[in-house]
């Protein structure tokens, strides 16, 4: 049965013993207490939840696809998908690298590159869903009036809404 092996180890290797990301990390004021565990336990959790959760949804995002019910326009995803969404959330994955006045974990983008990397080697279709959003979140934080902020960074970074 196939299986995906997410890349810590490589991960690891290039951040730490080849970037130096912590020390880097640690000279801007919002990472200024980042540690290499903190990076390291994330990117394992974020690993487990690409190979035990999202990966085994591969066969039946293929083999069953999207429906749109034309009567109501209600869109199905594939089983599997939704529940696999709601531990996403519960886990706090979309909050990642998000700024913590909007809810977000603070956590530096690399950490949330690595994760999103994990997530599309796994199940590039069901990381479609949430890959957006975060998108969403950056161009309405950086460009978003604090009216806009408010109605939708919390939103999104709950992951109530998604940005698509």
């Amino acid at each position: 049965m196939a299986q995906y092996t997410p890349p810590l180890r490589d991960m690891q290797f290039l951040m730490h013993e080849v970037l130096n990301v912590v020390e880097e990390l640690r000279a801007l004021p919002p990472h200024a207490d980042i540690d290499a565990d903190t990076i390291n336990a994330v990117l394992e959790e974020g690993g487990k939840f690409a190979s035990q959760v999202i990966f085994p949804l591969n066969q039946s995002g293929d083999e069953e696809g999207c429906t749109l019910d034309k009567t109501t326009h209600a869109v199905t995803a594939p089983k599997g998908f939704k529940e696999a969404y709601a531990q996403y959330v519960e886990a706090g994955w979309p909050a990642l690298g998000c700024d913590p006045a909007y809810g977000g974990q603070g956590l530096p983008h690399l950490v949330n590159q690595c994760l999103y990397e994990m997530m599309n080697s796994a199940n590039q279709a069901w990381t479609m869903y949430p890959g957006l959003s975060h998108g969403a979140y950056e161009a309405l934080h950086a460009h978003g009036t604090d009216a806009q902020k408010q109605t939708y960074l919390h939103k999104l970074t709950s992951g109530k809404w998604t940005g698509t």
